[in-house]
This record gives C-alpha cells, sequence and structure tokens, in this order.
C-alpha cells in the first residue's frame, strides 16, 4: 500500500474543522481539568483535548515536562469531560506509557519527524496501532523527510495518519515564530490530498495576535482543522504563554472561522491557494526588500565615512542592464522590471541620504 491509498476515514469522526485544543503543556491535575472544564463551558465545539507530557527543549535544564504522571490527568480529562485526547511521542518508552493510557491521538513532533532514524522507532513502537497518528512538518522545509516520516509509519502498518503544518524555522526575525512557507505545505496536500492536514497556529505565530488569521488562512486552502494551544492561565504557563490563549478566546476564535460550501469548494479551494502563495510571495518579498534596505543603510555609512557621492550613475547603469537581462530570462516586461528596480533604488538612496543627514 502507498500513502496515496490510504482511506483515513478517521477524520470522518470529527467535525470539519477538527479542533485539538489544551495546553502546551500538562502542569498540574488542576490545571488540566480547570482547562477542559472551561473549554467545556464555553460552547466551543472542541472534540479533542491535547496537553504535551513530554517536552522537547532547545537547551537543557530548562521544563522538559511532567512526564508519565501526566498521562493520569488525560484521562481524568477524557472521564469527567468527554474529550478525545492527544499527546506528542518523541520515543518508543513515550510510545508504549500513551498507549497503555489509551490517548486517541498522538502526534510525531517537529523535532523527531527531521531524524529518520526517531521516526522509526516510533513506527516500530507504534506497530499496527489503531490510533491516529499525526505528523508535524519537520523544522527545516524538507518535503521528503516529512512524506518520510508518514511511509515509515505506514511500513508498520499504521493506516490512519494525518499531517500538522506548524511552520518551518528560520535565522530570520520575522512576525512569525515559524515561517508558514505555505508553498511546502499546499505541495503535500496537492500531492497527498486523502492525508487530513491540520495546522498549528501557535506554533507558526508564536503570539497571540496572529492565531486567527493563521486558522482562517489554512480553512482557506481546504485544511481540516487546527491545533491551538489553550491554557487557563496562559501568562503563568510553564512553557510557550506567549502563544496560548484562555477557553473563552478559544470559543470566540472558533466561532468566527469560516468554512465553505459544499458547492463552491473546489473553486474556492483553488482560488484559496493561489491567494495564500502570494501573501506568502509578499511577506518574503518585503522581508527582503527589509535586509536589502538594512544594507543600503550600511552603504550610506561607508560612503559618508569616505566623503563619497550618494548617487553614483554608474552604479544605476549595472542595475538597469541586470534589470533588463533577469527580465529577458524570466519572460517579463522589462518596462515593469525598471519600474520596481528604480523604485528600490530611490528608497535606497532616501536610506543613504538620511544617514548622511542624521549620523
Amino acid at each position: 500500500m502507498e500513502l496515496q491509498d490510504l482511506k483515513n476515514d478517521w477524520i470522518n469522526n470529527y467535525p470539519k474543522p477538527l479542533i485539538i485544543a489544551g495546553p502546551c503543556s500538562a502542569e498540574s491535575e488542576t490545571q488540566m481539568l480547570e482547562t477542559a472544564r472551561r473549554i467545556k463551558e464555553s460552547g466551543a465545539d472542541v472534540p479533542v483535548f491535547r496537553a504535551g507530557i513530554w517536552k522537547p527543549r532547545t537547551k537543557p535544564n530548562g521544563f522538559e515536562g511532567v512526564g508519565v504522571i501526566g498521562l493520569n490527568w488525560l484521562k481524568k480529562v477524557k472521564e469527567e469531560y468527554g474529550f478525545k485526547t492527544a499527546t506528542e511521542v518523541a520515543n518508543a518508552n513515550h510510545v508504549f506509557a500513551a498507549l497503555e493510557a489509551d490517548v486517541d491521538i498522538l502526534w510525531i513532533g517537529a523535532r523527531s519527524t527531521v531524524n529518520p532514524f526517531t521516526v522509526q522507532e516510533i513506527a516500530v513502537a507504534l506497530r499496527g496501532t489503531e490510533k491516529t497518528v499525526l505528523v508535524k512538518n519537520p523544522v527545516n522545509p524538507d518535503l521528503a523527510l516529512w512524506i518520510g516520516a508518514m511511509e515509515r509509519l505506514l511500513g508498520q502498518g499504521i493506516t490512519n495518519i494525518g499531517a500538522i503544518h506548524r511552520g518551518f524555522s528560520s535565522y530570520q526575525k520575522t512576525k512569525y515564530r515559524n515561517i508558514p512557507n505555505w508553498q511546502i505545505a499546499i505541495d503535500f496536500k496537492n500531492q497527498f490530498p486523502n492525508i487530513p492536514m491540520i495546522v498549528d497556529p501557535s506554533h507558526i505565530c508564536g503570539n497571540r495576535t496572529g492565531l486567527a488569521s493563521v486558522a482562517q488562512e489554512a480553512l482557506n486552502v481546504g485544511y481540516h482543522g487546527a491545533m491551538i494551544e489553550t491554557h487557563c492561565t496562559p501568562d503563568e504557563a510553564w512553557s510557550d504563554a506567549a502563544q496560548q490563549i484562555t477557553p473563552e478566546i478559544l470559543a470566540e476564535l472558533i466561532a468566527n472561522l469560516q468554512t465553505r460550501n459544499a458547492d463552491d469548494a473546489e473553486y474556492e479551494d483553488k482560488l484559496g491557494q493561489h491567494r495564500t502563495l502570494i501573501s506568502d510571495i509578499d511577506f518574503q518579498l518585503i522581508q527582503l526588500l527589509a535586509d536589502r534596505m538594512k544594507i543600503s543603510e550600511k552603504i550610506g555609512t561607508v560612503k559618508k565615512e569616505n566623503n563619497i557621492a550618494i548617487f553614483q550613475p554608474d552604479r544605476w547603469k549595472v542595475i538597469t542592464e541586470y534589470a533588463a537581462m533577469k527580465a529577458d530570462e524570466t519572460g517579463m516586461s522589462k518596462d515593469f522590471i525598471e519600474k520596481v528596480f528604480k523604485a528600490i533604488h530611490e528608497e535606497s538612496i532616501e536610506v543613504q541620504n538620511s544617514v548622511m543627514i542624521n549620523k
């Protein structure tokens, strides 16, 4: 059997969109039950309660989860409030403990997905399970690793599989904690439309302000749901406090999410994908332009220190010739490319002039 052949009927057992919510980390029984109670009382349509039992951290000596005891708290959440439960597993021992605790949905985290040896260990431990297993994209933008992780699961007879898009790490400082890089996720979705895709706006944003827009953007391109970190007292959370929201805000966010009618689903799906990709490219363009202007500022400093004029005709000639060449290579209008480069060059002169005047 190939990934393309999976039916993944498990997703039909949940409402659309499927919302998975709960704290980043299990901290105490009280915190878990309080969060679950308020999610239930808020009226939010949340069928699955999530919590991190083991927390892989970038640096040692930080909070790395409460461990197995937290699984008992997840069981109480299920018993008292009727939620399905979900948690991350990162090695075979985690898998055995989670299965013994009857956790309904397991997911493989981004740090694990990037390592085929780790994924294989987890897959072997999960061999033949009928539990749903979700795979987060690897931290680096590598589609093959993401697909390979699912193929390893399938190789062990695991057939209830889904994907989680949590964004990709970048050395650049942006408004995102992990840049969405929608193109990679949409490439995966186009290649495997039968594999349900869940967005993780909490890890993409790294803050509370952008959660709703990222979740909606994902639904616009046909994602099946969202995993949203929710805490009874977010500001006091032991991990990732800035990106967690209260159950009441979660309920409001879910209520405002827009889903498509079945009749226009195909049209909206295609249009939404194109618009999302345009937004993603626009964001990258703005970031690149900002980086370019920072370099222009440094050039302005060098020119001032050496008493050199800002405008250099020879340099402008090189820029226009380069623009014309790139226009030919890409099949775009020379006039359009020249206008773009002229605007960039003019802004660069303004930046350098500001350095000359103010420094």
